[in-house]
């Protein structure tokens, strides 16, 4: 598949606002609607576009409180590494999940009501994992920069 401008430029838009119909992303692309429909079929079949989404405000459903969890496990076995991650894949609580290098191993992104329930993620959830040696929690203060859009 050639990828080029135009599919980068109808990326960036789609990235903005996934709803704008065929007629409006024509007009912004200077292309026909049967264009624009071929090559978002394009994009989709060849992978570069994953899905559609809504994204949610954390406030309105109350989940605005983020943390940011280091996690070590006790060893890096293959088997303690499958099993941690089949475990984190699990809980709600969890947004994202990165294994990572450095002196900790795993990077996650929770999210939950409080200090209170993630007290309670932590104590009932997070810590009964087996494998985990040791964790590092940071509490997001501000945030500064939220993005999803991809700079093509």
């Amino acid at each position: 598949m050639i990828f080029d401008s135009v599919d980068k430029k109808l990326l960036e838009f789609l990235q903005t606002d996934s709803k704008q119909t065929n007629k409006e992303l024509s007009n912004k692309l200077k292309l026909s609607v049967t264009a624009v429909y071929e090559r978002i079929k394009k994009l989709e079949k060849a992978g570069f576009i994953e899905g559609y989404i809504a994204l949610v405000n954390k406030t309105k459903i109350e989940r605005d409180f983020v943390v940011f969890c280091h996690v070590k496990l006790v060893k890096h076995t293959q088997n303690y590494v499958i099993r941690f991650e089949e475990e984190i894949a699990k809980l709600d609580e969890i947004l994202e999940c990165y294994h990572v290098s450095g002196e900790y191993d795993y990077l996650l992104k929770v999210l939950v009501k409080d200090m209170a329930v993630f007290r309670d993620f932590m104590v009932k959830k997070l810590t009964s994992i087996n494998h985990i040696g040791s964790t590092q929690s940071m509490f997001v203060i501000n945030e500064v920069k939220y993005t999803t859009t991809i700079k093509l």
